[in-house]
């Protein structure tokens, strides 16, 4: 049977989620399928920030630092659950050097500024303050003394001069934002459709035919949407449209377990200069280091992992930022990598592409009768703003007229969030008999959807062997959450794996619920949990203590 639908959206990243919820928040017919899991490709390795893009301000890119303060201001405001504000603290090795290499790149060189003194910081932190105020939930920046900084952060080397101090913001689970999202469109719009784990089979230039763990799926467009990231021109080209949009470039990071670390980053992230002028960053997140990132050109986002050069390259970064600690590779616990699919770029520098989005057009041609609309580039932070430009071009050309405006609307277990979590938190625990430290942490895990959750536990969740996790917990969301691999679950729906916690044995037992809930048989969940055991280990280097068997 062939469905006909409005808009269909190939890839379920941030972008194409953010234009799903959007579409369907207008009533919009609309389907969203995704050759993986909802989040599971460039979307599930950021930096986890939420930012402005101060660093934009160098290359002259005043509209998406106005665009990009204020969308990290609404989700802010919008998922409070996922996040929240990071203090963030820059070194300055100088007072005045940078400003003529800043004025030339802002004036179109190709060759940033490798340093950046604190002149050019001060006035920049300026320009993000006045940038941000649309929607200021967060404060205004500082210029610390040399004196200040050291003692706030004793590791520090000795060599700065000056520090920056400002806010930005960070996402906690990033690719569960983007099931929210998803689920969130699906339920204001009863006949959307969204798929994971199904892949394009084939097109006759009306119907395009998917396989998937559905079985069969035939539908007829009017307009498609290809929000597939890196793999944009290999979409295209499957779909008889060969393009050359992207022109990607790799990003690593990887995560430690360094207690001493964290204790003097003290909840802030420190923004700094390598070596080389490249800019790195650490903070704390979820009880380890996040340390990030590069910016290598690459382009084949199935094969991306983090490589030996480039955690050598992290680690030297930090012994130069940070001399009164010591950094080894044992201390890594997590490592991943994603290719930002920026648009095609003959730039010398991979860091001066320019981080803006935009929504090219191939028209209908020969067969093919509907037009494809490609998204390029953007960045996390951006990504409502991006769905409601996009959102807009599809409703004029479909005659409809927008009925709800996303800015404030919001996010998952956002909604209807408490001004005051212990008051939740208590009362929650009374209607579910669960201890109101239990609620209180899954509020800040999940929001508001944590009463359903803390309902299915009751008084006596059953935890798993090195974590924080129920099984009950797990079930619900195996349940609720179209969970299709064991991946889904312990990688994108729970922080189960990127915090390098996650045991043999309980990686075991999560295969056992995955395979009660959704009725694998033993072969099958023997499978899902070598694959799985393999990937974390060759793609993220996560170890475990032990092999998990089947």
């Amino acid at each position: 049977m062939i469905r006909d639908i409005d808009v269909l959206i190939l890839g379920a990243g941030i972008n194409g989620a953010g234009l799903f919820r959007d579409l369907c928040e207008q009533g919009i017919d609309c389907a969203i399928i995704d050759k993986g899991d909802y989040g599971g490709g460039t979307s599930a390795a950021p930096s986890r920030l939420i930012h402005g893009g101060i660093k934009y301000l160098e290359t002259g890119e005043l509209r998406l630092v106005a665009q990009s303060t204020l969308e990290r201001n609404l989700l802010l405001k919008n998922a409070p659950h996922l996040v929240r504000p990071l203090p963030t603290v820059i070194p300055i090795f100088s007072w005045l050097r940078g400003i003529g290499p800043a004025l030339r790149t802002l004036m179109g060189s190709t060759t940033a500024p490798r340093s950046r003194g604190a002149l050019l910081i001060k006035a920049g932190l300026a320009i993000y303050d006045f940038y941000g105020r649309r929607h200021r939930v967060m404060p205004r920046h500082q210029l610390w003394s040399r004196a200040r900084a050291l003692r706030d952060i004793p590791p520090l080397t000795p060599r700065i001069r000056a520090a920056g101090y400002y806010h930005d913001a960070a996402v906690t689970l990033p690719e569960r934002l983007v099931w929210e999202l998803i689920a969130d469109g699906l339920g204001a719009h009863p006949r959307a459709l969204a798929r994971n784990h199904t892949t394009l089979a084939g097109t006759d230039g009306q119907v395009i035919r998917f396989d998937g763990p559905s079985g069969p799926l035939a539908l007829r467009p009017r307009i498609v949407v290809n929000a597939a990231g890196p793999w944009i021109d290999r979409v295209n080209a499957a779909l008889g449209a060969p393009s050359r949009l992207i022109g990607g470039t790799k990003g690593s990071h990887i995560l430690l377990d360094h207690p001493e670390l964290l204790a003097a980053l003290d909840g802030r992230m420190v923004y700094f200069e390598a070596d080389d002028g490249r800019i790195c960053l650490v903070f704390p997140y979820l009880d380890r280091a996040l340390v990030g990132s590069t910016d290598i050109r690459a382009d084949d986002p199935d094969e991306v992992a983090c490589d030996d050069a480039e955690i050598a390259y992290f680690l030297d970064a930090l012994r130069g930022l940070l001399p009164g600690l010591g950094f080894d590779e044992s201390q890594i616990v997590y490592a991943y990598s994603g290719i930002r699919p920026l648009p095609a770029s003959n730039a010398a520098n991979p860091g001066l592409i320019s981080r803006d989005h935009s929504a090219p057009e191939i028209a209908p041609e020969g067969a093919r009768c509907w037009p494809i609309i490609s998204l390029v580039g953007g960045k996390w932070t951006t990504f409502r703003g991006f769905a409601a430009e996009v959102a807009d071009d599809l409703m004029a050309r479909l005659g409809v007229t927008r009925r709800r405006d996303t800015a404030l609307l919001p996010i998952g277990g956002g909604r209807d969030y408490p001004a005051d979590a212990g008051a939740w938190s208590d009362d929650a625990a009374r209607r579910t008999l669960a201890a109101p430290a239990r609620a209180r942490q899954l509020l800040a895990r999940y929001g508001t959807t944590a009463g359903a959750i803390l309902a299915a536990e009751g008084a006596t969740p059953v935890m798993l062997e090195a974590s924080d996790h129920s099984e009950q917990e797990l079930d619900w969301i195996i349940r609720n959450e179209q969970v299709g691999t064991l991946a889904d679950l312990v990688m994108r729906r729970t922080a189960l794996a990127v915090t390098g916690r996650l045991s043999a044995r309980d990686l075991k037992r999560t295969a056992e619920l995955c395979a009660q809930a959704l009725g694998w048989d033993d072969a099958h969940r023997a499978a899902e949990l070598r694959q799985t055991q393999a990937m974390l280990l060759m793609r993220h280097r996560l170890r475990m203590d032990q092999a998990a068997s089947g």
